[in-house]
């Protein structure tokens, strides 16, 4: 079941929200799915969308400078650098490799299962020396040959989503500062978009590695309502899946409260963030003056477990700083594993997936991935092992 759409204007604060209407972006993303890009890595418009602009100009339009088919596009940034190096858009089923001249493109592979994966020893320290062959897939317990792995800090696109709702009025500064902390620790490349939500969400930063950007959107605080964290969460989903450019995909959530205002409940949006080629969650929740903390806490953990990420439950507000540069390392030092399962994906069925891995000089390591996916289908299944 698709998910609510983020980039549609709402009743309230619409006036914030610099979409294009819905008839255009259902008219560019149609012209997407009948004319699919090049594997280069400069971003190719639609000729539909060449053709719209001549015809409001009368004059022809250069499709190389036409924006990508987005319902809310910030305008081309000349010092950003994911212009210039990041991949087109690309179905799940493509893989996101470094080439010879360090330039990340897509190589397409349909019967090739991709994890991103954390490992852990005893002690919760992340390792990152770890080898090929110290790894096993499993895939319904049967050993998967490993076809790539890689250990490269690669770019991810991420959606930051900041709870606005009335409790949250008093934290908002030391939030913002972490969320824009948690950019700056990570790779450069990333592109990233920020959503706030009370009991309803708003997509306030499209797609931008542009701080200044990031800190304005963060900065639209009106801090008032409930608290629509499923919605917001699935909306985010399903706006990374349909025009992220980059395969790597995380939900930075922060918020100080249960669910209190969706239409979703917990196990639909769990459901539907589970998707194949859906995000990781990281998750902070700041639930010292909650109701139901008990109840807040174990939903957050939900999300984070099934999706492969993690979450937090600082004591003060002085530590989500410190919880957003964690999270940035466990992002950057994450080994992609691929494999092709022995059964084939057009047999469909859920398989469940296990990764071990064992090393000299290391007694017990954890590893985290996704816990398994819908063969054939668009819905997968993912959590913490």
């Amino acid at each position: 079941m698709p998910g609510p759409d983020i980039t549609r204007p709402r009743n309230k604060r619409a006036e914030r929200v610099s979409f294009l209407s819905y008839a255009i972006w259902a008219g560019a993303a149609a012209a997407v799915l009948l004319q699919p890009f090049a594997g280069s890595a400069e971003w190719r418009a639609p000729q539909l969308q060449a053709q719209s602009a001549q015809s409001s100009t009368g004059q022809p339009a250069s499709v190389d400078s036409a924006q990508p088919p987005s319902q809310s596009v910030p305008a081309k940034d000349p010092q950003s650098k994911s212009d210039a190096t990041s991949p087109p858009l690309a179905p799940p089923s493509q893989q996101q490799v470094p080439d010879e001249n360090g330039t990340y493109v897509i190589r397409k592979d349909v019967d090739e299962v991709l994890l991103h994966a954390t490992v852990v020893d005893d002690k919760q320290r992340i390792v990152t020396d770890l080898e090929r062959n110290a790894f096993t897939v499993l895939e319904d317990g049967k050993p998967q040959a490993i076809v790539s792995f890689h250990h490269e800090d690669i770019p991810v696109a991420m959606g930051i989503l900041i709870d606005n709702s009335g409790s949250m009025r008093e934290k908002r500064a030391k939030v913002n500062q972490a969320a824009l902390n948690l950019v700056r620790s990570s790779n450069p490349q990333d592109e990233v978009f920020v959503v706030n939500f009370n009991d309803e969400y708003y997509l306030d930063q499209d797609f931008t590695n542009d701080l200044l950007k990031l800190k304005e959107a963060l900065e639209k605080i009106d801090a008032k309502g409930g608290t629509a964290l499923y919605e917001a969460a699935v909306a985010s989903g399903e706006h990374l899946k349909r025009n992220a450019r980059l395969e790597r995909k995380v939900l930075f959530v922060v918020t100080d409260g249960e669910d209190n205002a969706s239409r979703e409940t917990l196990e639909q949006a769990v459901k539907q963030l589970q998707e194949e080629n859906g995000p990781s969650v990281y998750a902070i929740g700041i639930l010292g003056d909650e109701e139901h903390p008990k109840r807040a806490k174990r939903a957050l953990e939900i999300i984070a477990q099934r999706t492969g990420g993690l979450a937090f439950f600082p004591k003060t507000l002085d530590e989500v700083d410190e919880i957003s540069r964690q999270v940035a390392h466990d992002i950057r030092n994450q080994y992609t594993i691929g494999y092709k399962p022995t059964n084939p994906r057009s047999s469909g069925g859920f398989r469940q997936i296990r990764v071990e891995a064992k090393v000299k000089g290391h007694s017990k390591l954890v590893v985290r991935t996704k816990s398994g996916y819908y063969a054939g289908t668009q819905a997968a299944a993912s959590g913490a092992k």
